[in-house]
């Protein structure tokens, strides 16, 4: 057990000094990440990989990247094969998997139950995913992909588009990205605008930020489109979902014509709102970004340790 556990449980409790640090160690990463070297720095220690809501980036991410640094990983991927399901509470199921691995990434549908899990966990928890509230990876390696793609975070205008309201990258992003000097736009229906504890948190920083309706007239002028999908997983209401999933979709005609510079981001999954056609452009860089994740989850584990 480390002298000093370091949980990443949200964007809110990183520090700027911390992100850089995390950012600069998973440009350090990239060789072992894109198998040119080796790693050996988490030699004989063990990633358990906890995923209780569905995941394919996210998890096999981190087992990649804990492998790429020459440890090892168990998973549980199903959460009807863990004693959860007998009613064991996550505050126990933490301290019996403390017993088995070194660091812990958890994936979970309740808002909360990471919080909840590392209070029993006796070695470092990473927030890979609770419910709607937070996803601290994905927004480190957004952050990362944003600074590679154009040379710099500061200055910048980002807009995030689509569901605001459910979606746990957009929240995680904003409150990242507003430890630097940066303009937001937030694109969504008004049934799926931004959390109202982001709105908070960005009136007390003084962070410009606008909100709209208007897809195209939303993405003009921006360095940055960061589209996300509408959740069906999220609707109570399936006929909601319905009228509202399809509501922007991003084509290479709606690129060309309003913001040919852009870089265009997603977390993925996509469903309907970026069309196959916008692959093509350079700017797209959203499989770049996966590619992105190996590196940056590295540093993450790395530094749960330093």
């Amino acid at each position: 057990m480390p002298q000093k556990l370091k949980h990443l449980l949200s964007t809110q409790s990183l520090k700027k000094s911390e992100i850089e640090e995390i950012l600069a160690l998973a440009k350090e990463m990239e060789p072992y990440a894109k198998k040119e070297k080796q790693g050996n720095q988490m030699k004989g220690k063990i990633l358990a990989a906890l995923f209780y809501e569905p995941s394919t980036r996210t998890r096999l991410s981190f087992e990649t990247a804990m492998l790429r640094l020459g440890g090892e990983t168990l998973s549980v991927t199903d959460v009807n094969t863990s004693s959860i399901t007998k009613g064991e509470s996550l505050i126990d199921t933490a301290k019996v998997i403390s017993q088995f691995a070194d660091i812990v990434a958890i994936r979970h549908s309740q808002n909360g139950a990471v919080n909840e899990f590392s209070k029993g966990s006796s070695v470092p928890t990473v927030n890979a995913g609770d419910g709607t509230s937070q996803h601290p990876s994905q927004a480190l390696l957004d952050a990362y992909t944003i600074q590679k793609e154009l040379g710099k975070i500061d200055g910048l205008t980002i807009a995030i588009s689509g569901d605001l309201k459910y979606g746990r990258t957009p929240s995680s992003l904003a409150f990242l990205l507003s430890n630097y000097n940066i303009k937001f736009r937030f694109i969504s229906p008004k049934e799926l605008k931004m959390k109202p504890e982001v709105i908070t948190h960005l009136n007390r920083l003084k962070t410009p930020y606008e909100q709209t309706q208007n897809f195209e007239k939303g993405m003009k002028d921006v360095d940055v489109l960061y589209m996300t999908r509408i959740q069906r997983e999220r609707f109570e209401n399936f006929k909601e979902y319905e009228r509202l999933k399809n509501v922007y979709v991003l084509t290479k005609k709606i690129v060309l014509k309003n913001n040919p510079k852009m870089i265009i981001m997603h977390p993925l999954p996509r469903v309907n709102e970026i069309a196959t056609d916008v692959d093509e452009l350079k700017n797209a860089v959203y499989f770049r970004q996966v590619e992105n994740g190996i590196a940056v989850r590295m540093a993450i584990i790395l530094t749960r340790f330093l």
